[in-house]
């Protein structure tokens, strides 16, 4: 009877085994496989995560804002495939009785096996970057504005920044490791930047640190025009505690579209015409206004030839050809605001902070000029296609100058400290002329060389006023 009861069983298994399905209790997740052959198992895990395509995905994105996608959107799809071939395995190895044994534990206790899922990063980082980093915000700092004399509080906003590599691993890990299947919110890494600033410290810049104004009054129209521009392009700016503040930065570039014209500039010892001419005056009006607020200049510049507007080496050039700027930090503890105007062909910068300095404690600063270099000649260029009486400047003359800025401090009317601040080297260029030599007379020729040879202008001007013939005298009225 036993005999007869193994080979019954051996010949049941031997049927199963050549139908080719899978034994009964075996799952895959909830998906009872028992019965099926390989080819309706895949399809039927296939289908059900098909349906898991259609599952809503919440990704949180810059201040918690929500982007829906779904799990197709993210490239699900089937990771473990072989689950099939192994289901399909159980009860085919081992001698009968291990067999017979198996089967029976699979009517008391189900065997399953997970489901696992994949998610395409590709996909993922595409939807991060096309849906998520748009909400993406710049900080910006709590800021002051003035009007009529007061200040105003503007509020910052906060900035928020989404880091896309790393939130495709938290999507991924997320899905792959802990979902359920079910719609489901996944917060994304965004990096929050506070902004700076509160109105109680903004309230606190009301005193005046240091204030400096230079007349351009003998500026054309367009010189004028681009002093206005770059004060105004400066104006309005508050600096927190270790902020650089970079001139060049701040009024280029230097184009008509950025509200500048032409007008003249020095280049390589000449004056020339360029857009932007003048804006050199706003750099140094501005350097002035930082010394007597006694913030910390780390970049200055002395312009190649002198300037009138300022004492020597009270100067500050910026030039894109030649790389210079005028830059300074605000070495204070606390914030402050550059006020910019110009009335009158006259412009000023001040700069408010809060002031911690006594009451008592004076700041000059004093010019000492060291050298003095005059040009010994005029440079004079004869043009013999140009007639006599023709006499046009190019150039004109510039002083070279040695000179340095001294910081003197007072307290209590006593001098307690004397500090150079900077020494600066300007160029000596002399005047230059072109002047018309054609003629038909041999004698007013020789004339007119000689007196260019002097290297003297205002001597070939007298000798022109000799050999041209007088004006004819108008005709009295009768």
């Amino acid at each position: 009877m036993a005999l007869f009861f193994v080979c019954a069983l051996i010949s049941g298994m031997r049927v199963k085994a050549e139908g080719g399905t899978i034994k009964n209790g075996i799952f895959a997740g909830d998906i009872d496989l028992s019965g099926m052959t390989a080819k309706e198992a895949a399809e039927a895990v296939e289908s059900w995560v098909d349906g898991l395509r259609s599952a809503e995905i919440t990704l949180l994105a810059a201040a918690d804002t929500e982007v829906p996608v779904t799990a197709g959107e993210l490239g699900i799809a089937w990771a473990n495939p072989e689950l099939v071939s192994e289901a399909m395995e159980v009860g085919s190895h081992g001698n009968v009785i291990e067999r017979y044994k198996l089967l029976k534990d699979l009517e008391e206790e189900n065997l399953v096996y997970p489901i696992r899922l994949s998610f395409d990063t590709q996909s993922i980082s595409n939807i991060l970057t096309d849906k998520c980093t748009q909400y993406d915000v710049q900080a910006e700092d709590a800021t002051l504005k003035r009007e009529n004399g007061e200040f105003q509080v503007v509020e910052g906003q906060t900035g928020y920044k989404l880091d896309v590599e790393t939130s495709i691993g938290l999507v991924n890990a997320y899905l792959t490791e802990q979902w359920d299947g079910q719609a489901c919110s996944i917060a994304l890494d965004v990096a929050v930047d506070e902004p700076r600033g509160t109105a109680e410290e903004l309230a606190q810049i009301k005193d005046v640190l240091g204030t400096f104004t230079t007349s351009y009054s003998s500026s054309g129209s367009n010189r004028s025009a681009n002093v206005s521009n770059g004060c105004n392009l400066i104006d309005g700016t508050l600096l927190y505690p270790g902020d650089e503040f970079s001139t060049y930065e701040s009024v280029a570039p230097f184009s008509q579209a950025n509200g500048y014209y032409m007008a003249g500039s020095y280049l390589n010892g000449r004056v020339v015409d360029s857009l932007g001419g003048g804006i050199c005056q706003v750099s140094t009006t501005l350097y002035n206004a930082v010394l007597l607020a006694e913030l910390d200049v780390t970049e200055r510049h002395n312009h190649s030839m002198i300037v009138n507007y300022v004492d020597p080496s009270a100067d500050a050039a910026i030039a894109e050809s030649s790389g210079k700027d005028f830059k300074f930090v605000n070495n204070l503890d606390y914030p402050v605001y550059i006020e910019g105007y110009t009335e009158n062909k006259r412009i000023t910068f001040t700069i408010y902070g809060r002031e911690t300095r006594s009451a008592d404690r004076e700041v000059r600063y004093e010019s000492e000029v060291l050298e003095v270099n005059r040009p010994p000649a005029d440079i004079i260029n004869a043009d013999a296609s140009k007639p006599i009486g023709y006499a046009v400047v190019t150039d004109s003359a510039h002083i070279g100058y040695k000179a340095r800025l001294w910081k003197v401090v007072q307290e209590g009317g006593q001098e307690v400290s004397r500090t150079q601040v900077n020494s600066s080297s300007y160029k000596m260029v002399p005047r230059s002329a072109v002047v018309g030599t054609a003629t038909e007379d041999p004698a007013a020729y020789e004339e007119i060389m000689a007196a260019i040879g002097t290297g003297n202008l205002d001597h070939v001007r007298n000798v022109i006023a000799l050999l041209l013939p007088p004006p004819p005298e108008e005709n009295p009225v009768e």
